[in-house]
């Protein structure tokens, strides 16, 4: 409350919501026997925002969205499809659902965990992008681990 007895309502930045949505689809894909990553870079250039690899050698990509804005200023996710063998969109529950393709696989995070709301289709890797891509995937996770420790 302020002086005047108002009550003050904090609003979260776009950086806030996006790692609130990160640190809950993270946590999700752990609880669902998937061990992801953050900010992985794709043999195009492109960045993944959590990319996993499940107990079956799959491998699953999120694409993160903190709003609206977000969404209708970004079309490069489709540049992820061609590397994984699932797709999610991750956004916060108050985002408008309605605007992302029904397509991908959608979940609904907020820093503490999430849910999938709509299963991805699953489109299996040829082996010899999926033995690529998980190799690169086991580099560098166990990269960023041992930089933990040196």
């Amino acid at each position: 409350m302020d002086d005047a007895g108002d009550i003050l309502i904090e609003c979260e930045t776009r950086p806030q919501i996006t790692l609130g949505v990160t640190r809950g689809a993270w946590r999700l894909l752990a609880a669902l026997g998937v061990a992801a990553a953050p900010e992985v870079c794709l043999p195009n250039g492109r960045r993944a925002d959590l990319m996993g690899l499940g107990s079956k050698g799959q491998i699953v990509i999120v694409e993160v969205k903190s709003g609206a804005e977000d969404f209708k200023a970004d079309f490069k996710w489709q540049e992820y499809r061609p590397y994984c063998d699932q797709f999610y969109f991750a956004v916060a529950p108050e985002f408008p659902q309605s605007l992302l393709p029904e397509e991908p696989g959608l979940i609904v995070a907020d820093g503490f965990g999430g849910a999938v709301v709509r299963e991805a289709a699953h489109a299996p890797l040829v082996p010899a992008r999926r033995k690529a891509l998980t190799l690169a995937f086991g580099r560098l996770t166990a990269m960023r681990a041992a930089s933990l420790h040196i």
